[in-house]
C-alpha cells in the first residue's frame, strides 16, 4: 500500500509529512524515557524483518492481485507502539529513498497510513484487548487477525481520503473505494495470520518479549536475536525470489479504474525536485539492479540482503543518538542545579 507522488497533491504531502513527523518526533520522546540500549538490537533485527518480509507479495486468489504484510502491528505488540512508530517509520525510509518503493512526497501518508493505525489504533484497542496480561496462542491468534484486518480498512479508506483531498479525479471516490476496501480485507486475512503465526514463534522461544512491560524489558537472548537475523537473511535473500508479481492492493485498485497501475506524474516543481533526487538515490530501483534483467533474480536478494541491513543500521543509530540526547540533558539539567 506504499502511495507514489502521483497519488497526492504537494498540500496533502506536506501537511501528511508534518503530521506523521510530529509523531515520529513524538514517538522518539517516548522511546527516551521508557527504553533502553539493552533493546536496541531487538528494534534494529525486527525493522529489517519487517522490510525483508514486506518484499514478499503473495497473490490474492482470483482477484489477479497480490499484498504484503505492512508489519506495524507485529511491530507493536514486540516493540511497543512508539519504538513500532519509529521501526516502520525506518522501513519506509529506507524504501523511498534506495529502491524507489513510495514517494518521498508521500513519505508522510505512508507513514501515517501503515504506521499509525496499527500502531496507536489497532494495537492498543484490539491486539492488547485480546492478549491481555497473559498471552496464548489463542488470544494472539484472535489479536493479530482482527487487529491487522482494522488496521488496514482505516489505512485503506485513508489512502483514498488522501487521494480525494488532492484533487485526482481520475479516482472517483466511490469507485475507488469499492476497490480498495474488499481487496484489503482479503490482504489483512492474510497478514494477521502471519503476524499471528510470528507472534507466535516468539512466545515460545522467547516470552518474556510478549509479556514484560517495553520499560525494563529483558535484554532478549543472543539466540532469538541471531534467528531472527537469519530469517530476515532467508526472507530477504531468498523467499523474496517467489513474490507473486500480480499488482498490489492499490496498484489494481488504480488499474481497475484506470486501466493503467499508476498515474502520470505530477508536472509540479515539488514533486519534479524530489522525483529527480529518488532517481539519483535509489541505487536499486524496484529492488532490482538498473537496466540488468537477465540479473533480476540477483538483484531481488541483494536488495533483501542490502535493504535489511541498511534498516537494521539506521534503526540502532536513531535508538543510540535518542538515548544519548537523554544522556546529555540529564548531565545539563543536573548540571544548572549545582
Amino acid at each position: 500500500m506504499h502511495m507514489a507522488d502521483a497519488l497526492i497533491s504537494p498540500t496533502v504531502g506536506i501537511t501528511m509529512l508534518a503530521v506523521s513527523g510530529g509523531l515520529l518526533g513524538l514517538s522518539v520522546k517516548k522511546i527516551q524515557r521508557e527504553m533502553d540500549d539493552r533493546m536496541i538490537p531487538l528494534m534494529g533485527v525486527m525493522g529489517a524483518f519487517v522490510f525483508a518480509a514486506q518484499m514478499i507479495n503473495f497473490t490474492i486468489p482470483g482477484t489477479g492481485s497480490s499484498g504484503h504484510i505492512g508489519g506495524g502491528l507485529l511491530l507493536a505488540a514486540v516493540l511497543g507502539p512508539w519504538g513500532a512508530f519509529m521501526a516502520i517509520a525506518s522501513v519506509l525510509l529506507v524504501q523511498a529513498l534506495f529502491f524507489a518503493d513510495g514517494g518521498l512526497l508521500a513519505w508522510g501518508c505512508n507513514l501515517f497510513n501503515m504506521g499509525f493505525f496499527p500502531c496507536f489504533i489497532a494495537y492498543p484497542l484490539i491486539y492488547r484487548f485480546f492478549v491481555k496480561e497473559n498471552p496464548s496462542r489463542r488470544r494472539i491468534f484472535w489479536g493479530s487477525l482482527l487487529g491487522v484486518v482494522m488496521a488496514l480498512q482505516l489505512g485503506a479508506f485513508s489512502v483514498v481520503l488522501e487521494t480525494l483531498f488532492s484533487g485526482r479525479t481520475e479516482l472517483s471516490f466511490g469507485s475507488f473505494i469499492l476497490l480498495m476496501q474488499p481487496i484489503h480485507l482479503a490482504i489483512g486475512i492474510v497478514e494477521g495470520l502471519v503476524t499471528g503465526s510470528v507472534l507466535s514463534f516468539l512466545l515460545q522461544a522467547g516470552p518474556e518479549l510478549l509479556t514484560a512491560p517495553t520499560k525494563g524489558k529483558k535484554q532478549p537472548a543472543k539466540k532469538i536475536l541471531l534467528t531472527l537475523a537469519l530469517l530476515t537473511a532467508f526472507t530477504g535473500g531468498i523467499l523474496s525470489l517467489y513474490a507473486s508479481e500480480y499488482p498490489d492492493g492499490l496498484e489494481w485498485s488504480i488499474q481497475g479504474i484506470t486501466g493503467s497501475t499508476e498515474l502520470e506524474d505530477g508536472t509540479g516543481v515539488l514533486e519534479q525536485q524530489l522525483g529527480a533526487m529518488q532517481q539519483k538515490t535509489a541505487f536499486l530501483p524496484d529492488y532490482s539492479f538498473p537496466d540488468a534483467e537477465e540479473k533480476a533474480g540477483v538483484g531481488t536478494s541483494v536488495s533483501g540482503i542490502l535493504g535489511g541491513s541498511i534498516t537494521l543500521l539506521l534503526i540502532a543509530v536513531a535508538g543510540k543518538l535518542a538515548l544519548y540526547w537523554k544522556k546529555q540533558s540529564r548531565k545539563a539539567g543536573y548540571g544548572m542545579e549545582k
